[in-house]
Order: C-alpha cells, then sequence, then structure tokens
C-alpha cells in the first residue's frame, strides 16, 4: 500500500487518468446521490480498515525488531561492590589500534533493574551513572593501555 493510498484514501492516479475515471464514474453512478453517498461510506470504511491493518503490520515489525535486537544484546547483571570496566567510545578517533578502549577499573555503587549502574573511580570519590552495555566485568590483573610496545619486542 502507498503513503499516498493511506492518506487519502485511494490510488494515485495521472491527470489522464483522471479523465477517463471521471467519465466512467458518472456513467456508472449516473448522478445518483444516494449511490454516490453510500460508495463514499464504503470507501471511507475501507480507508480506516487500510490504516487499522498497516498500523498492526508497523506494530509486528516493531516487535520482531526488538526482539532481534535484544538476542543481540549481552545480559550482564552487576551488583553492588562488582570491578568493572568501561567501554571508552571516544578512544576510536586515534590512529593508534592496538589500545585497548576499556578504561581503568571501576567499583560498582549502585545497578538498577533497568539497566543503568552508578560506578565510582577506585582510588577517588567521583560517581557517575553508566549504562550498563557499556561495561563488563573486571576479572583482576593490570591492565595494559599500550600493547603495542608488547608486540614490537
Amino acid at each position: 500500500m502507498s503513503p499516498y493510498q493511506l492518506v487519502y484514501g485511494k490510488i494515485c492516479h495521472l491527470p489522464v487518468e483522471l479523465e477517463h475515471r471521471t467519465y466512467w464514474a458518472i456513467k456508472y453512478l449516473n448522478f445518483d446521490a444516494q449511490g454516490a453517498g453510500i460508495k463514499r461510506m464504503l470507501q471511507l470504511n475501507e480507508l480506516d480498515e487500510f490504516r487499522y491493518s498497516s498500523y498492526e503490520n508497523a506494530m509486528l515489525y516493531k516487535e520482531r525488531t526488538k526482539i532481534c535486537h535484544d538476542k543481540k544484546t549481552a545480559i550482564r547483571v552487576f551488583e553492588p561492590g562488582q570491578r568493572v570496566l568501561l567501554f571508552n567510545s571516544r578512544l576510536k578517533l586515534f590512529l593508534r589500534k592496538l589500545i585497548s578502549r576499556w578504561s581503568r577499573p571501576f567499583v560498582v555503587t549502585r545497578a538498577s533493574l533497568y539497566g543503568h549502574v552508578e560506578i565510582q573511580e577506585v582510588n577517588s570519590n567521583r560517581k557517575f551513572t553508566v549504562n550498563g552495555q557499556r561495561l563488563k566485568h573486571y576479572l583482576g590483573g593490570e591492565i595494559n593501555r599500550q600493547r603495542s610496545a608488547h608486540l614490537l619486542n
């Protein structure tokens, strides 16, 4: 169904086709006002049905898209006191490809059921809230910011 048909309730015709359609309508209805009114009411009902079906199709599409998106997201559960790493998306602007994009370990101070997590730096009292998808569990060890030096040796 075209957007034109959803808005105006009829198929878009070229001017050449309109002359033929008006001749056909006059011949078919024979200037019967009651018949024309009934036909217009049927067309309006069809338009409502078209709009309703397109609304249902859009909702189904959104649900399927959400299911596909939710399959790709990782389920991570964070609890207060855990150590996590924060993904730094701005670091990709630098040309060094071998630098880790996960920044220093943080401590989780509060986790919400809705996905936002409040974290705190280990050595300071600075707290901020981030999306849980930007975090991953920190398993320990030291983070080597420049792996390139290790690879060159």
